[in-house]
């Protein structure tokens, strides 16, 4: 049987605490969030965290350090915290968990783009908490920067950190950047792709639109000098995921991306959705990579590497 590394996005930084009353807010949740992907069969976990009183995305190294460690006391699921943050956040915030925690695998935005989601405003009228509709509106002028300085410096901190970049690619021209940074030296192949799909103000998700991209990255980078995966938004999360592991890739799913398990049926954990893609993983004969056999798949340190 083929293995393919199945990823489990906690909680991000899109989705707001009133459109789900499943999201996971607290360390302590997200922490068991993962845990239970893990056990569902996940080999990563990718973390963000949020203010555990009113939800709002955060970059409190503090509140990574109590995820991190209750999640090691409970299992060696890699743990790949993002580097992404939440709307506003300076880089120097973004990449703080990289050199302070020194982590197997971290995310590593590969571009600057229009990243709205303003847009959903149109159905949401009531909110739990008061930053919630200011955070979405302000989106429509908010553009998610990544500039040619910025990732230099990240790959500066990841390489000393010896942390696996995890190059998340919104859009085509993104993985023309990441060849780039591997001409220059600054990003070591063989590297590891997450094409994300979805987005308003990236590549919207389709099947055409996933194999382009599978196809770019085979010109640009060149075969056998990547891994990758995808992740998509919404209601295309099972349907791209599937079709990745079906064109040998990986998959990310979870509640940074996605809500619910099916039409109608809400996630009531980040379990829900693991299980879901690896049950249909199987029906195809493809198991899902144990956390030991994806850090040797991704070329990582190991767990004992990590400082937290």
């Amino acid at each position: 049987m083929s293995k393919a590394i199945i990823s489990a996005a906690i909680t991000g930084g899109i989705h707001t605490p009133t459109m789900s009353e499943y999201l996971p807010i607290t360390p302590d949740q997200i922490a068991e969030n993962a845990i239970q992907a893990y056990e569902a069969g996940a080999a990563v976990a990718h973390i963000h965290v949020r203010n555990p009183e009113t939800g709002r995305p955060s970059s409190d190294l503090d509140l990574f350090k109590k995820v991190f460690t209750k999640v090691k006391s409970k299992c060696d699921i890699i743990l790949a915290p993002t580097t992404g943050g939440g709307f506003g956040m300076t880089p120097e915030e973004r990449v703080g968990v990289v050199s302070t925690f020194k982590p197997e695998l971290a995310s590593f935005n590969t571009g600057s783009m229009n990243f709205a989601l303003f847009q959903v405003l149109d159905k949401m009228k009531e909110f739990k908490f008061s930053w919630e509709k200011e955070y979405l509106a302000n989106t429509e002028d908010y553009i998610f920067a990544n500039t040619f300085k910025t990732m230099k410096i990240f790959c500066k901190i990841f390489n000393e950190s010896r942390t696996k970049p995890e190059l998340e690619i919104f859009d085509t021209g993104m993985i023309s950047n990441a060849a780039f940074l591997i001409q220059r030296g600054l990003l070591k192949p063989p590297v590891y792709l997450q094409f994300v799909l979805g987005i308003l103000g990236g590549i919207s998700a389709s099947i055409e639109n996933l194999f382009f991209m599978r196809e770019a990255a085979r010109r640009e980078i060149g075969e056998g000098n990547f891994v990758w995966s995808v992740c998509a938004a919404s209601r295309s999360q099972m349907p791209l995921c599937t079709t990745a592991l079906l064109m040998g890739g990986n998959a990310r799913v979870g509640m940074e991306d996605a809500l619910w398990v099916s039409k109608g049926v809400p996630a009531k954990s980040n379990a829900d959705l693991v299980a879901k893609i690896i049950r249909i993983a199987r029906e195809f004969d493809i198991e899902p990579a144990t956390p030991e056999e994806a850090r040797q798949m991704l070329g990582l340190k190991g767990i004992e590497n990590v400082n937290s």
